[in-house]
C-alpha cells in the first residue's frame, strides 16, 4: 500500500517492501507535479522560493555568459530538466543547474548519464537531500563537480567528486573557481542580495 510520508520538510512516497518507484511513475505524475527518484524511492519536490529562483536565474546567466564568451561547447541547463543519472529505471533527478559537455548525453527527453557539473540551491525543505543523498548519488554516477549554494547561510560548498575529501567552502563575497573549466570563476559578490 502506498503512503505519503513527510520527512524533515520533504514529501516521500513510500510503499510496501515489494514496490519500488520507477521513471515511468515519474512520467505518469500529473502535469506540474515534480519528483525525483533515489534507488526507487520517490521524493516529491516542493515549489521553490522566490530567493531560490532569483539565485538560480543569476547563476544560470553567469555560467551561460562565460561559456559563450569563451567559445565553450558545454551546455548549461536550468531546472526543470530531466537527468537520467544512472541510466536505469530507479534513479531520476532534476538538479537546479546542470552543465553537460558531452552533447551525446543530451536528447529531447533530457540528459542520460552524469552531467559534468551540478549545482543545487538549498531550500529549507531540501537541505538534507542536497547535502547528503544527492552528494552520494552524484558521486556514484560520475559527476565531476558539485556545488551546493546555500542562500540562508550565504555560502557555497564546492565538491571535486573526482577526488576524495571535504568540500571547499566559500561565502557570497568570494570568487569561486570552476574546476571543469580553466580561467572560469563566478564572482558571488556581484550577485544582488536576495532577502525574502
Amino acid at each position: 500500500m502506498e503512503q505519503v510520508v513527510q520527512r524533515g520538510g520533504l514529501i516521500v512516497m513510500s510503499s510496501d517492501e515489494k514496490r519500488k518507484y520507477t521513471v515511468a511513475d515519474i512520467e505518469d505524475l500529473p502535469e506540474g507535479k515534480r519528483a525525483e527518484l533515489f534507488d526507487g524511492e520517490m521524493v516529491i519536490m516542493a515549489t521553490p522560493s522566490t530567493a531560490h529562483q532569483l539565485v538560480l536565474n543569476w547563476l544560470n546567466l553567469e555560467i551561460y555568459s562565460q561559456i559563450k564568451a569563451k567559445g565553450g561547447q558545454c551546455r548549461v541547463i536550468p531546472a526543470p530538466f530531466a537527468v537520467y543519472l544512472l541510466n536505469d529505471q530507479w534513479n531520476y533527478v532534476e538538479p537546479d543547474i546542470v552543465v553537460v559537455c558531452d552533447k551525446d548525453k543530451l536528447d529531447k527527453k533530457g540528459c542520460h548519464g552524469a552531467p559534468d557539473w551540478v549545482i543545487e540551491i538549498v531550500s529549507p525543505s531540501s537541505r538534507k537531500l542536497d547535502y547528503y543523498r544527492k552528494l552520494e548519488i552524484y558521486e556514484r554516477a560520475g559527476v565531476q563537480e558539485y556545488w551546493i549554494v546555500d542562500p540562508l547561510k550565504k555560502q557555497i560548498g564546492v565538491y571535486d567528486l573526482t577526488q576524495d575529501g571535504f568540500p571547499k567552502m566559500y561565502s557570497f563575497a568570494d570568487k569561486v573557481s570552476v574546476r571543469i573549466y580553466e580561467d572560469f570563476e563566478i564572482d558571488f559578490s556581484q550577485m544582488d542580495e536576495f532577502e525574502f
